[in-house]
C-alpha cells in the first residue's frame, strides 16, 4: 500500500523512495522485524497462558541425557507470529499489482496453515506426530502444485517457468518439458520437509533461513535489473524484483524471531513456522529457476534431510545406523556438542553455502 505514496513524488520529492524496490525491501525487513520483536513477548505469554505446548516428541526416541525437560514448558506455534509479520510487511511494502509477490506470500501462508493444523493436533489432541505422514505429504504436494501452476500462468513468469536451469550454465538445459513443473513441485516438498527436520534447536532453522532468503533476494534483484541480468547472463524478468521485498520480509521476521528464540527459547515456531519458511525458500528458488542450486544455498537443510532419509532406509535394510541419531544435529549432540555450538556452527556452514551459491552467478 505504501507504494502508492510514490504517486505524489512530484509534490513531495522524498516520496519517490517508495518507487525503489531497494527502499521498500529495507522497509519490509524492518517492518517484519519490528512486528515480531515488539509483539513476541506478549505473544509468547499468550501461548503460555493458553497452554499451547506440543506433545513431547522425543521422549521415546532420544536418550534421557539428551532431553532438556525445560523445553516441555516452552510454548510452540510461534510461527504464527512470523507469518503475521511477513503478511503485514508484504501488505505494506509490496507493489499492489505484483502477481509474483502475492503468489509467494499466498504459498507461504498456505504452508503455514498446514503446519498450524499439524501443530493443533499435537497441542490440543496431544498426538505426538500430528498429521499422519501420508496426508501431510499429499497436502504439501497439492500446495506446491498450486504455487507452481500460478507461476506458470503469471504473465511475468510464464515463459521463464518453461526453462530448466542448472548451476554454472548460462542457458537453460532444456525447455518445455513435463519434467520441469514436476521437478519444481518435488523440490518444494523436499525443502519444506528439510526445514521442518532442521527445526530442532533454538534458532537453528530461523538463522539458516536468513542466509537462504537473502541469497535468493540477490538473485531476484539481479534478474529484475536489465543491466545486471545482461552482464551476468541471467534471464531478465520485469516485475520479478518485487520478490526482493518478500525475501527481505522473510529475513526480517526470522531476525525478529531469533530475538525470542535464541537459547533458551521463549517460544518455538513449530510446524506452523518451519513449513512456512520452507515454503518461502523453495518458492523463491522455483521463481528464479534455481531448484538445484537451492539445495546448495540451503546446504544445512539438505544435510538434515539427507541424514533422516539415509538413516531411515539404511536401518530398514540392515538394522544398523549410519549416524548416532538423526536429524544430523542430534548426531553432533550425541558427540558432545552443546546446543549453542551446534546452532552457531550450522549458521557458519549456512553462510558458506550461501557464498558458494552466490559465486555461481559469476562462474557461468
Amino acid at each position: 500500500m505504501l507504494y502508492y505514496l510514490a504517486l505524489f513524488k512530484e509534490s513531495c520529492g522524498p516520496l519517490r523512495l517508495f518507487d525503489y524496490v531497494t527502499f521498500r525491501a529495507g522497509g519490509a525487513a524492518a517492518t517484519a522485524f519490528l512486528v515480531v520483536v515488539c509483539f513476541g513477548g506478549a505473544f509468547a505469554r499468550m501461548l503460555r497462558n493458553m497452554n499451547i505446548r506440543a506433545a513431547d516428541r522425543y521422549s521415546d526416541l532420544l536418550p534421557p541425557e539428551m532431553l532438556d525437560k525445560r523445553k516441555n514448558s516452552t510454548p510452540c506455534m510461534g510461527g504464527l507470529l512470523m507469518i503475521i509479520g511477513i503478511v503485514v510487511s508484504c501488505l505494506l511494502w509490496l507493489r499492489p499489482g505484483s502477481i509474483i509477490g502475492w503468489i509467494l506470500t499466498g504459498g507461504t501462508v498456505l504452508f503455514g496453515v498446514l503446519g498450524f493444523v499439524d501443530d493443533g493436533l499435537k497441542v490440543f489432541r496431544q498426538e505426538r506426530d500430528g498429521l499422519p505422514e501420508r496426508p501431510k505429504l499429499i497436502l504439501q504436494f497439492v500446495i506446491a502444485a498450486l504455487a507452481v501452476t500460478a507461476f506458470y500462468f503469471a504473465p511475468e513468469t510464464s515463459g521463464l517457468m518453461r526453462q530448466f536451469y542448472v548451476p554454472f550454465l548460462k542457458t537453460p538445459l532444456f525447455t518445455n518439458s513435463i519434467f520441469i513443473p514436476a521437478f519444481s513441485v518435488l523440490a518444494i516438498a523436499v525443502m519444506v520437509n528439510a526445514v521442518n527436520f532442521t527445526d530442532g534447536k533454538d534458532g537453528l532453522a530461523s538463522g539458516c533461513t536468513i542466509f537462504c532468503s537473502f541469497t535468493f533476494a540477490v538473485f531476484t534483484y539481479l534478474m529484475g535489473h536489465k543491466i545486471f541480468a545482461g552482464y551476468l547472463d541471467l534471464p531478465f524478468i520485469s516485475g520479478i524484483e518485487e520478490a526482493v521485498v518478500f525475501a527481505f520480509a522473510v529475513c526480517g521476521c526470522c531476525i525478529g524471531f531469533l530475538w525470542h528464540n535464541c537459547h533458551p527459547a521463549s517460544m518455538f515456531m513449530g510446524d506452523t513456522g518451519s513449513l512456512a519458511l520452507g515454503g518461502a525458500i523453495s518458492l523463491l528458488a522455483v521463481l528464479v529457476r534455481q531448484e538445484i542450486l537451492m539445495f546448495v544455498v540451503g546446504g544445512v537443510f539438505s544435510m538434515e534431510f539427507a541424514s533422516v532419509v539415509l538413516q531411515r532406509y539404511y536401518y530398514k535394510m540392515t538394522k544398523k545406523r549410519i549416524f548416532l541419531c538423526s536429524p544430523i544435529h542430534h548426531h553432533f549432540e550425541k558427540l558432545g556438542w552443546t546446543e549453542t555450538q551446534i546452532v552457531v556452527r550450522f549458521w557458519i556452514l549456512s553462510g558458506l553455502f550461501a557464498m558458494i551459491a552466490l559465486g555461481t552467478l559469476k562462474l557461468r
